[in-house]
């Protein structure tokens, strides 16, 4: 029995709260994610898919202070409608500040109703009054000016038309440091962007302001942003963002040109994250030379490993790793201290001898693979029985080709030789004359 696997199921083993000690055998880049929390500083990981990028950058965040968050919020400007004012407060401030403005204007709103009611009220009894004492037919004037009245309050409404701030960042109850995954987002989800408003005139038209939406590098405001893959920006998304971090702030437009949202542009909105973004190796000549000059130059770059030497020590992490995946997934069973060995064994056919993979996104597709065996029949525990089924299942689709295809026959023509040509004007031997 190797060294630390001496328990009956891996529900045993404790698995830490923070996320910087649930990561599996990547030291060096625990370590300088430690130190660039606590420096605010701007990460570069590289490494093949699976192994941990994401989760390192999650962690960053946990371990960032989260001393001075803020909200932010959005309202009408009185002097140009399409330039929307943005207003910064402290953590918590934004939702009461937009629910004491929209109570007051509820307020006063009933108050113009009011004053709008008694006028044509005060109208139609003056108007049945004179109707009495002067002229019969001034009651008709009085009932038509109230109704006049009645008619116009819509505008009167729209005339006076409370323009609210509206909440466009929120840090109320937030005790950590925001985390906002940007992977795959387009321009205006990770910029920001105005919604298209339909109705533009007639009094129907929506507010500028209530139809900015902020980006992600707005909603990382104060925390984490993390953009995987990052090459899949194109490079001029790559250079706003970079321009973004440098000021601290990036004003919101509509980025259709053939929206309403095109003619919208606000006051700078705060965006002061620090910036997480991850790539392949083969990808690195196509991140924005701008890009890479500043993370080289105001932040870190980590190289993941994808192996790691199979030591007890780290069969230990490794059998962690397994009880993390299924506290994580929540729909399989725990392993048996052998079901945990098969895993390994998986761990070290995939990295060559003596090491085990770090791809472990890859790994938990099979410990899973193995869970749903174990619970389609109805086991308490999962085996190695069971991963030995998996790892037939967790086959990708190129190994499930390979395993498939018929070896091609051999081409008998390409292996024995052809007789050579007779000479032009000769026979063969024997067949003279």
């Amino acid at each position: 029995m190797m060294d630390g696997l001496d328990f009956t199921s891996t529900a045993e083993l404790e698995v830490p709260d923070p996320l910087i000690e649930q990561v599996i055998g990547q030291q060096k880049a625990v370590e300088v994610i430690t130190l660039a929390a606590r420096q605010r500083r701007a990460v570069l990981l590289v490494g093949q898919p699976g192994t941990g990028k994401s989760m390192l950058a999650a962690a960053m965040a946990e371990l960032m202070p989260v001393a001075g968050l803020e909200d932010v919020i959005i309202r009408a400007n009185p002097k140009a409608r399409l330039l929307p004012l943005i207003e910064r407060l402290p953590a918590g401030e934004a939702v009461r500040v937009v629910e004491d403005e929209r109570a007051r204007a509820q307020r006063e709103r009933r108050a113009i109703n009011y004053l709008v009611g008694l006028a044509a009220v005060v109208f139609l009894v003056v108007g049945a009054v004179l109707s009495l004492a002067v002229n019969r037919y001034l009651f008709l004037f009085g009932f038509l000016s109230s109704v006049a009245i009645l008619v116009l309050r819509r505008s009167l409404l729209i005339a006076w038309s409370p323009t609210g701030a509206r909440v466009l960042i929120d840090r109320s109850g937030q005790d950590r440091a925001p985390f906002v995954d940007a992977t795959g987002a387009h321009a205006g989800g990770l910029l920001g962007d105005v919604r298209h408003d339909p109705f533009q005139s007639g009094g129907y038209e929506t507010e500028p302001h209530e139809l900015v939406e902020p980006g992600a590098i707005h909603r990382a405001h104060g925390g984490v942003l993390f953009v995987d893959e990052i090459t899949s920006l194109s490079l001029e998304s790559q250079q706003r963002l970079l321009t973004a971090l440098q000021e601290g702030e990036l004003a919101i437009t509509g980025r259709h040109s053939g929206s309403s949202g095109a003619m919208v542009l606000t006051e700078p909105v705060p965006c002061e994250t620090v910036l997480v973004v991850a790539a392949n190796p083969a990808e690195l000549e196509y991140i924005h030379p701008a890009l890479r000059s500043r993370l080289r130059g105001f932040g870190y770059e980590i190289l993941t490993d994808d192996s790691l030497e199979r030591t007890p020590e780290n069969e230990v992490a490794l059998a962690r790793f397994v009880a993390q995946e299924v506290r994580r997934d929540g729909r399989i069973p725990h392993f048996t201290a052998e079901g945990v060995r098969a895993v390994m064994e998986e761990a070290g056919r995939r990295a060559g001898e003596g090491r085990m993979t770090l791809r472990l996104r890859e790994l938990g597709g099979l410990v899973r693979i193995a869970g749903d065996l174990a619970i389609f029949e109805g086991a308490s525990l999962t085996e190695a029985v069971h991963v030995q089924r998996a790892r037939e299942l967790a086959l990708s689709v190129e190994e499930q080709l390979e395993a498939t295809t018929p070896m091609p026959r051999p081409n008998l023509r390409t292996i024995v030789p052809s007789p050579p040509l007779a000479a032009s004007g000769g026979t063969e031997a024997g067949g003279g004359g």
